[in-house]
């Protein structure tokens, strides 16, 4: 600690309080116990500003994971299964080997693996198998939807503070959300939409089982790990070699390697720090990032609703993720 006029900074990472006020008796206050006298309020800007780019990092290499899906069954010819697939089995094997080079624990325990996996496995089949017969912008819609309501169902069950700026900050992301990608009267085929439901479902319990983890990268490379053998069945009954291409094999070890997962390992880094709740919000921008690569790598056009759309659902985001006020 250092003083600074009549308060009192602390730098250390393990105790993130100012001392307000000229008198009193200061006292070290930390995250692991202690309850916070009344003159101590949060002190955290350089962790708040850290924990935003750090969740940007990761939505960015959501939204690049539809890019590269999209390229590989369009440009690469590749069968939307058949990436799943590699992508899994790239992603095992680049965790296993980072688990295995550095040094540290290579088992992240049995806790939180049934429904890392289960969500994984659910959220990969689904997602692409759904966007085999459905629009892309209902799809992002339906999945993103989806998971914002299983981590605020998660939120809830956990008895989370979710104060009313986040429920109205979700609201107006999800809305700006319905408003850009509305069918307006197409109709959406109802398997497919179920598919992508689910998928959503898959990924937002994959989310909420990261909560819990104290090495994220373990704990990533494990639930990538334990599903290889399911995909490796559905390889065994459905891979067709002779059909794979280069390009959509090569975006398939990229999505899965670094975007998948490096990508859900960071996740599983943010997601203990934002809660369920934010987890869920934040998320939403992942379309959003997806059009403006698309755009951008792939010529698909914008317009000015999606200009609109994407102010009012960044907007709803960051509502919803900037935390109260502090109280003095």
């Amino acid at each position: 600690m250092w003083p600074m006029g009549n308060e009192y900074f602390c730098k250390d990472e393990m105790a993130r309080f100012r001392f307000v006020g000229s008198g009193g008796k200061i006292s070290a206050n930390t995250k692991s116990g202690g309850s916070m006298p009344p003159l101590f309020v949060p002190c955290e800007p350089e962790a708040d500003m850290r924990l935003f780019w750090l969740t940007t990092v990761a939505m960015a290499a959501f939204a690049a994971n539809s890019v590269l899906n999209r390229m590989a069954v369009t440009q690469g010819a590749m069968d939307p299964v058949d990436f799943a697939v590699l992508r899994l089995v790239a992603g095992a094997l680049a965790l296993g080997l980072l688990v295995a080079w550095r040094r540290g624990p290579v088992w992240a325990g049995w806790s939180g693996r049934a429904a890392g996996v289960f969500g994984l496995l659910l959220y990969l089949f689904g997602f692409s198998l759904a966007y085999v017969d459905l629009a892309a912008g209902i799809g992002a819609l339906i999945l993103f939807g989806m998971v914002q309501v299983t981590m605020f169902a998660g939120a809830v069950l956990a008895r989370e503070d979710v104060p009313v700026t986040r429920w109205l900050g979700a609201g107006l992301a999800f809305a700006g959300l319905v408003w850009l990608v509305s069918p307006a009267g197409q109709a959406v085929a109802l398997v497919p939409a179920a598919m992508m439901a689910a998928a959503g479902v898959g990924w937002g319990i994959y989310s909420l089982a990261g909560r819990g983890a104290r090495d994220p990268l373990a704990a990533t490379a494990a639930n990538f790990c334990l599903a290889v053998p399911v995909v490796l069945a559905v390889a065994w009954w459905r891979l067709d070699v002779a059909n794979l291409t280069g390009l959509g094999v090569g975006l398939a070890v990229l999505s899965g390697a670094v975007t998948s997962g490096m990508g859900y390992a960071l996740w599983y880094v943010v997601v203990p720090q934002l809660g369920a709740a934010r987890a869920g919000v934040a998320q939403l921008s992942v379309p959003i990032l997806a059009a403006v690569a698309g755009a951008l790598w792939l010529e698909e056009p914008l317009g000015w609703r999606f200009m609109v759309a994407a102010a009012v659902v960044l907007g709803g985001v960051g509502l919803a993720i900037v935390k109260r006020p502090l109280r003095r």
